[in-house]
């Protein structure tokens, strides 16, 4: 879920106010603060792009399937079933005809019911996303849908053309340009949530703000201060209210990791990422290091190139600053949580990621290369090189981590390369936009696990988001090649092959760790660990304490 990923820290502390008895007699608390580590960019499902926004609009909004927080699977949430075609073309789902729209007035604390969601309100979301004056930057994964790049692009106008439609209330379908067994994973993805015409139309841009709103899931929105904090309130019409443990989310936007670990060892947080600079002492303590927890996460670390901008646009400087520094000493001195070097964009875990294929080529740390990249570039030890300037959003983790590489670049290579930082909403247009960085940082986690969502729906010249500029006709052909197939070993081939042309052959961008989970969590805290999208913590529950 990248949707351009930044890895934000989740961190979750229990309110004093205790509710009644849970299951079995136990006494649960009926608040719970967590921090978002930042502004959410939009609560809008349709605009969303980055892993804090989908956080939240996974509380707010149902999507027609989800994924098994244990294994990855696509289930039912807003569907109950859905059938494919033999063709693979024509995918139509069923819903629930339980859930419906509400509206929450913050000052009066009044609930109302605003009508059912329907399959009209599927078939709304998903014209609103790829209709171009949305203007949302992830209508590409919509690519899929037939018409949809046609209707995004404006080579149609026509919305009736795009192969979504509402056979009745409850019935929604979708024609594909081409079969896609992964489709039931798109079909929930926040952009083809549900939302609702009226307030939309009725307040425009405002219409995410309290009091505007309409929700259908777990959560309603109560306060929303601006880059300050974020108020959730359970919603009493929510299908499974009943199960729901957690009656309030108080969200703060706590930015530096270091603050609030500081308040987790306080006994202010519940939950909190562990900052890296932090985790030698924490695996030492008798108390945290019982606390915490460290496993794979399905996301990767890397730098990405505008290959427009020289001397990046030269693929041998590229390859030069990717073989120029040392992942695993990165990893052993300033990360400390278990990542492994990444050599491949797709992590492991994903459907058609070479990552664990011996037979691909590891990017090697070899200075001595790197230096003659240079040179065959005009370079000779960096003289003459242009200006470099690497990007990063604010961030005490992001700085450690790109000191390290500019500090690596000048040893190992003898070039200075500038840092930059922005907020990470700024920062969001900025490398979406057209004057992207040379070198940005970004993280990806998948929306769902399969190499389609990692090298077509980023890289691909006109189909992905392509943030570096890059036109790879080879690689182009590669990745639609593997869409379309529905051979497993074919589309395995096909990655492989794709994957070495980005990271290694073009070296477009630089992999450089695959993430893992590193957070400390209270005994008191029961919670899941969602591998794809944002936290359910509507599952979760706070024991009194």
């Amino acid at each position: 879920m990248n949707k351009k990923f930044v890895l934000v820290s989740l961190l979750v502390v229990v309110a004093m106010v205790l509710a009644a008895c849970g299951g079995g007699g136990e006494k649960l608390a009926k608040s719970i603060n967590m921090n978002l580590g930042t502004e959410p960019p939009t609560l809008d499902p349709d605009l969303a792009t980055d892993t804090t926004s989908v956080q939240c609009d996974e509380l707010l909004f149902l999507g027609l399937t989800d994924f098994d927080d244990k294994t990855l699977e696509t289930i039912p949430e807003l569907a109950t079933k859905w059938e494919v075609s033999p063709d693979g073309l024509t995918w139509t789902f069923y819903m629930r005809k339980d859930v419906v729209w509400v509206h929450y007035d913050p000052a009066t604390k009044k609930v109302t019911e605003k009508g059912p969601v329907t399959a009209y309100d599927v078939e709304y979301s998903v014209k609103r996303t790829l209709d171009p004056v949305t203007a949302s930057d992830y209508a590409y994964v919509d690519y899929i849908i037939k018409n949809g790049q046609k209707f995004n692009t404006g080579e149609i106008t026509d919305a009736n053309e795009v192969g979504v439609k509402a056979l009745d209330a409850y019935t929604v379908q979708f024609t594909l340009e081409k079969p896609a067994g992964y489709f039931a994973g798109i079909a929930g993805m926040w952009v083809n949530r549900p939302v609702p015409r009226e307030p939309i139309e009725q307040f425009g841009d405002k219409w995410t703000e309290p009091g505007n709103i309409w929700t259908n899931g777990p959560y309603m929105l109560e306060t929303w201060e601006h880059e300050s904090k974020m108020v959730m309130v359970k919603n009493p019409k929510y299908f499974n209210a009943k199960n729901v443990s957690i009656e309030t989310i108080n969200w703060a936007m706590v930015v530096e990791e270091s603050t609030a670990f500081a308040m987790y060892e306080n006994g202010e947080l519940d939950v909190s990422a562990v900052p890296s600079a932090d985790l030698d002492r924490v695996k030492a303590d008798p108390v945290l290091s019982k606390e915490l927890y460290i496993a794979p996460y399905l996301c990767t670390y890397y730098y990405g190139f505008n290959t427009t901008k020289p001397p990046v646009d030269n693929k041998l400087v590229r390859q030069a600053l990717s073989m120029g520094f040392d992942r695993q000493k990165l990893i052993d001195t300033v990360l400390k949580g278990g990542q492994k070097p990444a050599k491949t964009f797709a992590c492991p875990g994903i459907f058609g990621s070479p990552a664990e294929d011996p037979n691909f080529p590891a990017i090697p740390f070899d200075p001595a290369k790197a230096k003659q990249l240079l040179a065959e570039a005009g370079y000779p030890d960096g003289k003459g090189l242009p200006e470099i300037t690497l990007m990063y959003n604010t961030s005490e983790g992001h700085k450690r981590i790109a000191e390290f590489i500019q500090q690596q670049w000048k040893e190992n290579l003898g070039i200075e390369v500038k840092l930059a930082n922005q907020e990470w909403k700024v920062y969001l247009k900025t490398v979406h936009g057209p004057d992207t960085p040379q070198i940005y940082r970004l993280g990806w986690c998948a929306d769902y696990p399969d190499e389609n969502n990692w090298v077509l729906e980023n890289f691909h010249s006109t189909l992905g988001s392509n943030d570096i500029k890059w036109k790879n006709a080879e690689f182009d052909k590669l990745v639609e090649d593997a869409a379309a197939s529905s051979d497993p070993a074919k589309r395995k081939e096909l990655y492989f092959k794709a994957e070495k042309i980005l990271t290694i052959d073009e070296a477009a961008i630089i992999p450089i760790y695959y993430y893992t989970r590193v957070v400390c969590t209270k005994p008191y805290v029961e919670r899941t660990y969602a591998p794809l999208g944002g936290e359910h913590i509507d599952k979760w529950k706070v024991k009194a304490h």
